[in-house]
């Protein structure tokens, strides 16, 4: 049974499923279902929708290089069926899996650590500024470390010939 790659969303397309466009140079487009083939004849880049494959890949969302990704390539060379073997890639597939989903799962972890810091830092942010709120005044009064520190800013009073007449 061979398992096809939609052109467009990069899913698998199963035998007896989705649509085949066949171009004036013989080249062969697959399609998973008909959403992927409408945007196909609308001259969309699948680069630039943000629900395929090719978007979440180019833009960091999904894990673009990886060791277990070689073993899913496709192979034209057709191998003679031996059980010891299959027994061996079928225990090896599983292993694989599991190392493919740890990756995939700290893959996610370290794209979601750059926003929980982020979040952490407008978090402590918005505290400093409303520390009033979550704290009684003669609290504050009393304990200075909970004070921001006041800043003394020297302005000029030097005016211009132009100022004194606008004021006049």
């Amino acid at each position: 049974m061979r398992l096809e790659k939609c052109w467009f969303c990069s899913s698998t397309v199963y035998p007896g499923h989705g649509i085949q466009f066949v171009r004036n140079d013989a080249k062969i487009f697959r399609f998973c279902r008909s959403k992927c083939h409408k945007n196909f004849k609308m001259k969309r880049n699948p680069r630039k929708v943000k629900w395929t494959k090719a978007y979440r890949r180019l833009h960091g969302k999904d894990m673009t290089q990886d060791s277990t990704f070689e073993f899913e390539r496709k192979r034209n060379r057709p191998e003679r069926y031996d059980r010891n073997i299959a027994e061996n890639t079928l225990k090896a597939i599983k292993k694989i899996d599991k190392i493919r989903s740890d990756r995939a799962s700290d893959h996610i972890k370290n794209r979601l650590k750059t926003g929980k810091i982020q979040r952490q830092k407008e978090a402590r942010k918005q505290l400093e500024q409303d520390i009033h709120l979550v704290k009684a005044p003669l609290a504050l009064a009393q304990d200075s470390s909970l004070r921001l520190p006041k800043i003394k800013v020297n302005v000029s009073q030097t005016q211009t010939e132009e100022n004194q007449a606008m004021e006049e």
